[in-house]
Order: structure tokens, then sequence, then C-alpha cells
């Protein structure tokens, strides 16, 4: 990727030492050092760091906010962008789902935390189209390959940690330390009190929850029909109402808010106003039929199946799932261990194989279910789809996991047409016995 500039000695820059040449000047980051003898070679302008880049750039004039976790950044990113745009602010939003300025979609998705370049490309045009805020969503390969190298964030947001993404930091330790070192500086952060995983600078630390004390702490809730809340900071007690379902989208909208109060400064009742208008994310706890009811949603790791079923487990539940390709394997019995445990049914597929046999991951989920009368194995996701809605009953949910709104499925290093919301309206509509939203 190229960026064009103007008023500067060189015309472009990149991170890509293949596009250098006498017009480009090469952004130095840790990510691409190991290419400098191809910059060279290539015969680039000049060899620029990144923190000039951020001064061409301007990025000092708009405040970064930055989220991780393991689950609910994209909740939460999506939350606060909402809050920030019905408030008056000029907002932008990079994360899995792609990049979003002034409730417009700018690019589609992408990885949850671009290359640098790319975020800081991201970051210049929210400055151009005049945006106070950029909420960006931080993995934890972005903190270990220093892909967020340089930015100054306004505000740091831990959401929780769970296992997850073993297939590259090795052990649980390593991906804890991870996530923790973001929060060893003294800016500014928002910590979940009741990750007790957790550690972090306690110089400018706020804090949220509904276990333990904290900054931000829900006094009370009620999950009947739409969610509800009384949040208390100090000595602002004020309730919320929001249209999300599920115990652990208050901790989501709990650090939304809180973010928001925090960044802005307004008061804490001003706020709650405004969160009943967001309708949540696509693909997250998303009702794709009412009658029969069905329900899709991206939970991938067992903490997020685990929240997910528990949402809904005054419910008999249907549960379609599997587990992606070259992917941490030792998360895999878990995931069957805790669909097992909530499910009435577990219909057992194929999700991104990648270059993996599906069945040996499903044998692998196999490892952690005792009871196998309850499991059907088809590796079809779309068969396995259609056996769970054939065999659904009137009171019972379908919920089906791991994918929520993508639109594809890997298979080796391809992405085959797949959306789950689109399989089920298809099958629902060759049915012809539903409502489907």
């Amino acid at each position: 990727m190229k960026i064009e500039l103007s008023d500067e000695a060189f015309r472009y820059i990149t991170e890509n030492s293949k596009e250098c040449d006498k017009e480009t000047a090469f952004v130095l980051s840790a990510q691409n050092e190991k290419y400098l003898q191809d910059v060279k070679d290539n015969g680039a302008h000049s060899i620029i760091s990144i923190k000039d880049v951020a001064n061409l750039f301007g990025i000092d004039k708009i405040k970064i906010v930055g989220i991780t976790g393991t689950n609910g950044k994209t909740t939460t990113a999506s939350a606060i962008y909402s809050f920030l745009l019905d408030l008056g602010y000029k907002t932008a939003m990079q994360g899995t789902r792609g990049f979003f300025m002034n409730d417009k979609i700018v690019e589609g998705k992408s990885l949850t935390t671009p290359s640098v370049l790319n975020t800081y490309k991201h970051i210049y045009q929210a400055v151009a189209a005049g945006c106070e805020f950029f909420i960006m969503e931080v993995s934890s390969h972005a903190i270990a390959q220093k892909r967020i190298e340089g930015l100054n964030f306004e505000l740091k947001i831990l959401t929780n940690i769970t296992q997850d993404h073993l297939d590259y930091h090795k052990t649980i330790g390593e991906y804890i330390a991870v996530k923790n070192s973001f929060f060893e500086d003294e800016g500014k952060k928002l910590i979940n009190k009741d990750e007790k995983k957790a550690a972090f600078n306690f110089k400018n630390a706020f804090t949220y929850g509904i276990e333990n004390p904290s900054t931000y702490r829900l006094m009370a809730y009620s999950l009947n029909n739409a969610t509800s809340g009384i949040i208390q900071h100090f000595q602002e007690i004020v309730p919320f109402t929001a249209s999300l379902h599920g115990f652990f989208n208050l901790y989501n909208l709990m650090a939304a808010i809180a973010a928001t109060h925090i960044l802005t400064g307004k008061k804490l009742e001003e706020i709650a106003e405004v969160v009943d208008n967001f309708a949540g994310v696509s693909g997250r706890m998303e009702q794709v039929s009412e009658e029969p009811n069905v329900i899709v949603d991206f939970a991938h790791t067992p903490d997020g199946i685990q929240q997910v079923l528990n949402a809904l487990k005054e419910k008999e539940l249907l549960v379609v799932f599997g587990a992606g390709g070259d992917r941490d394997r030792t998360k895999r019995p878990i995931m069957g261990k805790v669909a097992a445990s909530l499910a009435k049914k577990l219909y057992i597929t194929s999700d991104n194989p990648r270059n993996e046999d599906p069945q040996n991951i499903v044998d692998d989920i196999l490892e952690g279910i005792e009871d196998r009368s309850i499991v059907s194995v088809e590796l079809n996701r779309k068969k396995a789809i259609e056996m769970a809605l054939n065999e659904q009953k009137d009171d019972e949910v379908v919920v089906i996991l791991g994918k929520g709104d993508e639109t594809y499925q890997i298979i080796y290093d391809k992405q085959f047409p797949f959306d789950d919301r689109e399989v089920v309206r298809e099958l629902l509509k060759q049915k012809d016995t539903s409502k489907v939203i």
C-alpha cells in the first residue's frame, strides 16, 4: 500500500519494501526492519520513522481509544462509537467490522488491528474529516507485533481475558502477559474490575464492574426482555436501558458508558439517554428469525460460548458450532464441554477449517463431551444448520455459533461464500413456516 502525499520531498510513503523507488520513502517499523536491505536495493527515496508519519498526518489532533480483551472488543467499540455520534461528536472506528467514519462505512472487514501504516492512514483520514475521536480494537497479535507502534492513546480499555490464540502465544500465561502489557504505562485506562487476571499500572486507572467495588459500578440490573441497569459513579446514580441481551453485554455497556464519560466529561445522565439508541452489532446475538427462534453469534472461545448460552439458559437450546482450523487446538475440547453443559442438543460441524481436516477438528471438540447421545456430527455446515432447524420444536432456540456476520467459509487458503444468517433465511423460506426478520 502506497500513500500519496503533497508538499514533501518524496511523493509516496510505504511500509512494503517491494514498493520502494526513487519517489517513495520507506516507513520503518518493528514489523518491517528486517527488509531494510531490500529497501536500499530497490532505491527508496529515503527511510523515515513511524514518528515522522505521525507528524505528517497530524495524529496528535485526535483522541485515540484502544480496546483489548478476548471477548467484547467489537461490541464495546461499536457502543462507544454510537454514543459519541449521538452526543454530537465526529468519530471514527476501526476494527473487525471495518473502518467507519461519522456513521458511514469507509472500508469493509479486515484484521482486528491492521498494519501500522494502515492504521495511521485511517487516523489521517479521520483527522481530515474533522473527527475528534478514533476508536480502535487492539488484538493481542497487534500488541505482540507492535502494530500499534507510536500511537498515543487517550484511553485504553480492557474487557476481559480468557483463553484464545494459543496457537500464536503458546501458553495462557504468555497471552495474559501480552494483554496486560498494554496497560503498563501511566496513561488513562479503564479496566474491568471483575477480571481477576488483569494487571495494570494504577496511575490514571479507572475501573468498572458488577461484582466488585469500582469507579463505575452497576448497582442493579434486569435482563427481562430489554436490558436495564443502574450505574453509580461516586455520588451520581443513573438508570439506563438497552436493547442488547445477555449478562455479558452489561459489561460491554458499562465499559462504553464509562469510556464515554471519561472522554467527554458530559453528565452520566446525558450519556445514559443515548444508550438505548445502540441496537448492537450484526452477528452478535443476532436474532435471524422470531418463529422459529434462531440466533447467530460470533462466539468462538469457551468463555464466549458460555456467555452466549448462559444468556439463553431459560430456553432449551439446539447449538450448531465448530472450531477454526490452524488455530488454538487446546480450546476445542473445552468448547465442547461448555456447550454440552448448556445445550439440549449439539450439532458439531465445520467452521473455517483452513488447512486442517474438518473431522480432526470435530474429534478434538468431542474429547470434551462425555454424553455423546446429545451430539450429531455433520461436517457440511449448511446441512448441520438444516438438521437443527428440522428438529427444532416450538419452544426451542437454535443457536449457531462461531462465524457471526462472516460472509465466507475458509477452506485451505480460499474463501467460499457462506453466511450463517443467509443460510437460515434460505432454509426457512424453503419450509415457508416462519416469519423471518
